[in-house]
């Protein structure tokens, strides 16, 4: 389906109803949490590397001229160094991160429909699919940073067609990175008040977990990403396999 095609599906469906995606996201979540947490487990995996690299030079500052790090002194050297890792820190975690959630929304999807076909959490990662992820976590990167210059403001805004690009990802991959940020925001768009309150309870009901010696977190933090399925289903449809 092309994205004129989806944009008017999209304006066709009727408004997304904040009580029965947040009702269905649980009773979904009881046949997924196990999924759920191997995902956040190769999610921590995956981003650790990038974590090294970017604390590499001051690392190496510390090692070298340990006080400069006591007395809060940074060479222009470790600041430059740092205002090119970090981004490009953020932008690879971003597009892990992108794949794994997408391939958890695949497994949401199978689980929601009774297939028994083996989970696949690499999904994204074969078959030339990352380079796709990686153009979408660039135009993630600069939503986010547009927003934030909206004096936060704008943050608010565009976190809800970033919460969406996961399962377009997932479920429209035969769009370009660029077709899927635009239907993402014809979506929220049209539903940004429920979606929006969706993702702060559910955020906020999936941090429940550190009540249980914190280490519950780590089973009902991917709560929060269920819904996005239930947007997807209800807000778009399915019209072909994936």
């Amino acid at each position: 389906m092309n994205l004129e095609n989806l944009t008017q599906q999209i304006k066709m469906k009727p408004d997304l109803e904040f009580g029965t995606i947040f009702s269905r996201s649980f009773d979904l979540f009881k046949k997924v949490w196990l999924q759920g947490f191997i995902i956040l487990l190769l999610t921590f995996v995956v981003i650790l590397p990038f974590y090294i690299v970017m604390y590499i030079p001051m690392i190496a500052m510390g090692i070298t001229d340990p006080e400069a790090l006591q007395h809060n002194e940074f060479p222009p050297l470790l600041a430059i160094a740092m205002s090119i890792l970090v981004p490009v820190f953020v932008i690879g975690a971003t597009t892990f991160a992108l794949a794994l959630n997408a391939a958890f929304l695949r497994i949401c999807k199978q689980k929601d429909i009774g297939d028994e076909t083996n989970d696949d959490y690499f999904f994204y990662f074969k078959e030339g699919r990352l380079g796709k992820v990686f153009i979408l976590a660039l135009y993630t990167f600069g939503l986010s940073i547009l927003g934030a210059l909206a004096c936060g403001v704008g943050m608010f805004y565009v976190m809800v067609p970033v919460s969406l690009i996961p399962a377009f990802l997932a479920f429209s991959n035969e769009l370009s990175p660029l077709e899927m940020v635009k239907a993402s925001f014809t979506l929220g768009n049209k539903n940004w008040l429920v979606i929006f309150g969706l993702v702060f309870v559910t955020a906020f009901v999936a941090q429940l977990g550190f009540v249980l010696c914190c280490v519950g977190v780590l089973f009902t933090a991917m709560l929060g990403k269920v819904p996005a399925y239930y947007m997807y289903k209800d807000g778009v449809g399915f019209d072909q396999e994936v």
